[in-house]
């Protein structure tokens, strides 16, 4: 349980977790995580662990038949052991949150990305979460970004691309007022007990993609409002980073 949301030490506000409310938690990306996919990665966004992988499929939708432009989709899934009380498998179907996430997934990296460039295949995103501690698809969508460059790569390496249809990068992050504190990159505690509940989705040049804001029993005032969007870009500009530096490393 959750209590003693903020304390004050030496006059910087700290967390549960020992971090400020500015600091998002330690994130990890490893590359190349699994053999088959052309992308993947495992993303650790403090206990929040992802798997995110991109496969690549040699046609498009039957809508998109002769357009000469690709198509990106999104699944997301939780497996059993990644909450503290066993997740059920999806076998009667999708759920409608997973559902939503998937959505937002998918929708994220298209805006990043130039169809027309990529020709007539689809990118299968797939995102597993193996431990959720919050910001399970904000998580997904930044280590996304990243399996989804690899995998690009790897179609620029075959010859099957001459250039990279990825615009810009893309990097999300979650924001609330807890306990009256805007805070950073929500875990599992403190996103339960928030009054506003927030998740940002932006570019690395600066611009966002999609803003997800609700009052949990509660409202918010414009001003704090912008402050949960300046706390988030500041969130995102950090990951971009992240990203890039992990991008460097084979």
């Amino acid at each position: 349980m959750l209590y003693h949301y903020v304390r004050q030490i030496g006059g910087n506000k700290v967390r549960i977790d020992g971090r400020t409310v500015e600091e998002h938690r330690k994130v990890t990306i490893t590359r190349h995580f699994l053999s088959h996919p052309q992308g993947s990665v495992l993303i650790a966004m403090g206990n929040t662990k992802v798997i995110c992988t991109v496969m690549v499929e040699e046609k498009v939708p039957h809508f998109l038949k002769g357009c000469g432009q690709g198509w990106l989709t999104a699944e997301y899934n939780m497996l059993p052991g990644s909450t503290h009380t066993r997740k059920s498998r999806n076998t009667k179907g999708i759920d409608g949150r997973s559902q939503e996430i998937q959505r937002l997934i998918g929708r994220s990296l298209r805006a990043i990305v130039d169809l027309k460039k990529l020709g007539e295949r689809t990118l299968w995103i797939d995102c597993d979460v193996i431990q959720a501690d919050g910001g399970t698809r904000t998580a997904s969508i930044t280590g996304a970004y990243v399996a989804l460059c690899d995998a690009i790569d790897y179609l620029i390496q075959l010859g099957l691309l001459s250039e990279s249809p990825i615009k810009t990068s893309v990097g999300a992050i979650s924001v609330g007022i807890v306990a009256g504190e805007p805070m950073l990159d929500l875990c599992y505690e403190e996103d339960s007990k928030a009054d506003v509940d927030m998740n940002l989705i932006m570019t690395g040049k600066g611009e966002f993609i999609e803003v997800q804001g609700t009052g949990e029993e509660s409202t918010y005032t414009k001003d704090e409002l912008m402050t949960l969007l300046a706390l988030g870009e500041s969130g995102i500009k950090s990951l971009t980073a992240i990203q890039e530096e992990a991008l460097k490393v084979f």
